[in-house]
């Protein structure tokens, strides 16, 4: 893993999020929609829908607007049907991108992501030709601002339900679990009133790729804002080992 802040990149994309609302009431709006489809409309039956409602708070999505989202998406039965897509590719000196999608329109979202890549001097690869350099892991952040809790008492708590693995680091506590025990883990947090910062089941690198030459860094700049861009795109996990932002 990087020795970087996991907790400063999540706070500089937060950052960058907060710059691009109308982005983030897509993303989240699509979600909600995606995920009242496959489970219903009550968080507290739908973990996944519960997520999705977490992350539009921290994002500062009004309630009024999240629960707007849910009522539209749970009396919508013929209403937009999303796909997820992922692609897969590479930006400057080798640097191995994913970019997961939800579209109505695949063609449209693959014209998109592949002007992203285009534009920056990456390409996009076959499916399957840099993802076996990431691990799919439930990460959960913890802010020590924010919880009294020793890494060691945190684990006392998430390894019964799952955990996989602990890292305490500077300012923040990661805690990292298979998908299948994401749920679980998350529940016993919960259960404990333990705050969290970030939760979600993401790509994590197994090795970082560092770039030093400017006209790379802004390739590779350049091809995360196009994506940033691209209504579609829903997420975008990548091994640059980008420089702390704070």
């Amino acid at each position: 893993m990087s020795g970087h802040s996991k907790f400063a990149n999540i706070k500089h994309k937060k950052e960058r999020n907060d710059a691009a609302k109308g982005k983030i009431f897509t993303i989240i709006g699509r979600e909600i929609a995606v995920a009242v489809k496959e489970g219903g409309p009550d968080p507290n039956n739908n973990f996944k829908l519960a997520q999705v409602v977490e992350k539009a708070k921290a994002n500062n999505v009004p309630n009024s607007t999240i629960e707007n989202g849910i009522k539209k998406a749970a009396g919508d039965s013929d209403g937009v049907n999303y796909q997820v897509n992922t692609y897969e590719g590479y930006g400057p000196e080798g640097v191995a991108i994913i970019v997961e999608t939800l579209t109505d329109n695949a063609n449209r979202t693959a014209s998109d992501v592949r002007a992203a890549f285009t534009r920056g001097g990456g390409n996009v690869g076959t499916p399957g030709c840099v993802s076996y350099m990431f691990d799919k892991k439930g990460q959960i952040i913890i802010d020590k601002e924010e919880c009294d809790l020793s890494a060691d008492d945190l684990f006392m708590i998430v390894a019964d339900a799952g955990a996989d693995d602990i890292d305490d680091e500077e300012d923040s506590i990661e805690i990292l679990t298979s998908p299948e025990s994401f749920e679980d883990v998350s529940k016993a947090l919960a259960a404990q009133n333990i705050p969290v910062a970030s939760s979600e089941v993401t790509m994590i690198p197994q090795n970082y790729v560092t770039l030093t030459d400017e006209k790379s860094i802004k390739s590779m700049q350049r091809i995360l804002d196009n994506l940033d861009a691209a209504d579609d795109v829903q997420n975008v996990y990548h091994n640059w080992d980008e420089p702390d932002e704070e």
